[in-house]
């Protein structure tokens, strides 16, 4: 028998299925094998369709299935995770009313403001856990302000993960993680925010009904089933967002315990039990997979980097190279520091690290006579792991210290360079893990059904390798200093 997990993008749609007994994978399957579409079609918006999510859902269902040879009668359980903070409305009949707003779209950060300001700096630290930002709550906002017509047809507001459950099922829920990486949860009274839907003048009806993390919160519908190749009445047993579901992978569920990943964005996902938060607006903190109500509290805190891996995808894209392999390898020929070349790898985006700003992606020193591809190739390596141990300095003043870092084999930890700046800068060893978050994902699933022992079984030997942290880590201190000094020239312009 097996679990079927689902990971939702926004370049690709990845199923996994794993064998119940043992967490073994049988296989992961990606659709599309390019990269789904983001509209941008004003600068700091991102848009796509959720029905191509879902059409490639199926598509990537049918190909697994028929790839691993099994039966669809075989599958118990799926599992859902997915690219948090988008918003999509559904009218009464489940049809989608615009595209989604997704993750990294910036059109509502200004509203996210004024939410703040409105709500005052207290409440929002000490209830929310978070600025509103521009998350889905304020994404929200600006389709009442902004597209009121629309916004009057809305029955729900669902999150990407809650419309592939739709999808699949027929039936609208979310969950109190979802929520709350939206910011419509309040941690003081353990329930949906009436503060912000007063506020912000957003109807409580328009909230999904509320589900567990780990329970059998739908099974798929006979339309459901024609569509995706699973069987009617398979049960939908696991749903997160993709960062809270990559920690989950990585069985990163206590306290003090850190998940890292670096695709087309980068995250530290740290665990902590506290409801409090610094006022730090640079980290953010959801609630956990594992957060329950009226109990004890799991609470992921977030750093996010809108632009890390999208850049060594750029340079991909435009450099005369086969793969991510030659491009490490090229990496490899330059010295700590690529010869005086900096990069700045945030061009997706704004980012809530820099406070909200969006200064685009930044080259420094380009010498026409010295650097070539190699020099790029090290130095969005090193870039993109400065950016990551500059926002781990912001985590560190919320306490969340630990020795090790965890992170999947499918991402750009694979880059030796940039594990080894990121143990050097950092003083934290990293481990990386043979999962991923589809992975997870299907994994999850054995918790609603057997419990977290079960779960906490598959992680036997998945340790693939570790990177230690090296003996002389002054010469990746002195060319992150010069980072970030000109980072704080670049913030100021």
């Amino acid at each position: 028998m097996f679990y079927l997990g689902i990971d939702l993008g926004s370049s690709s749609v990845k199923v996994a299925l794993v064998e119940a007994e043992t967490g073994k994978s049988l296989g992961v399957v990606k659709e599309p094998e390019s990269e789904m579409p983001i509209s941008a079609t004003k600068k700091g918006w991102a848009e796509q369709a959720p029905e191509t999510w879902w059409k490639y859902c199926c598509k990537a269902i049918h190909k697994v299935i028929n790839t691993c040879e099994v039966s669809a009668s075989d599958i118990l359980s799926i599992g859902i995770a997915y690219q948090m903070h988008g918003l999509i409305l559904v009218d009464k009949n489940g049809k989608v009313l615009r595209d989604s707003i997704i993750w990294c779209d910036s059109r509502a950060v200004e509203n996210g403001n004024k939410a703040f300001h409105k709500l005052g700096a207290s409440y929002c630290y000490n209830h929310l856990l978070n600025e509103p930002g521009n998350f889905t709550a304020s994404k929200l906002d600006w389709v009442k302000e902004n597209e009121k017509e629309l916004y009057d047809k809305a029955y729900k507001f669902l999150l990407p993960g809650d419309y592939i459950a739709y999808r699949f099922s027929n039936e609208m829920n979310t969950t109190v993680s979802g929520l709350s990486e939206g910011i419509f949860w309040d941690f003081k009274s353990d329930s949906v925010s009436k503060e912000l839907l007063q506020t912000l003048g957003l109807s409580n009806a328009l909230v999904p009904k509320l589900v567990d993390t780990f329970e059998e919160q739908a099974s798929v519908s006979k339309k459901g089933a024609e569509e995706s190749g699973l069987l009617a009445g398979t049960l939908i047993s696991y749903r997160a967002g993709d960062q809270p579901n990559n920690a989950l992978a990585l069985n990163v569920l206590k306290p003090g315990e850190i998940a890292a990943t670096c695709g087309t964005s980068g995250v530290v996902y740290a665990v902590t039990d506290s409801i409090t938060t610094q006022g730090n607006s640079k980290i953010n903190s959801f609630a956990h997979v594992n957060y329950k109500q009226n109990a004890k509290r799991s609470i992921g805190k977030l750093l996010c980097i809108n632009g890390a891996g999208i850049l060594y995808r750029w340079l991909w894209h435009n450099l005369d190279v086969a793969s991510y392999d030659e491009m490490n390898k090229l990496a490899r020929e330059v010295p700590i520091g690529s010869d005086g070349l900096l990069l700045f790898p945030f061009g997706n985006g704004a980012e809530r690290m820099l406070m909200n700003k969006d200064i685009g992606t930044r080259i420094l020193n380009l010498d026409l006579n010295r650097h070539n591809k190699a020099h790029l190739c090290r130095a969005a390596l090193e870039g993109i792991a400065f950016a990551f141990a500059y926002g781990m300095e912001a985590m560190d003043l919320d306490n969340n210290n630990a020795s090790t870092i965890k992170a999947g084999d499918d991402n750009l930890f694979q880059s030796k360079t940039f594990s080894e700046t990121m143990t050097a800068l950092t003083g934290k060893t990293i481990h990386i893990h043979r999962t991923t978050g589809a992975i997870g994902a299907a994994r999850a699933c054995t918790i609603a059904l057997n419990g977290y022992e079960t779960f906490t079984s598959y992680f036997k030997n998945d340790v693939v390798t570790k990177f230690d942290v090296p003996s002389n880590t002054a010469p990746y201190h002195q060319v992150y200093e010069n980072w970030k000094k000109e980072l704080k020239n670049i913030i100021k312009i």
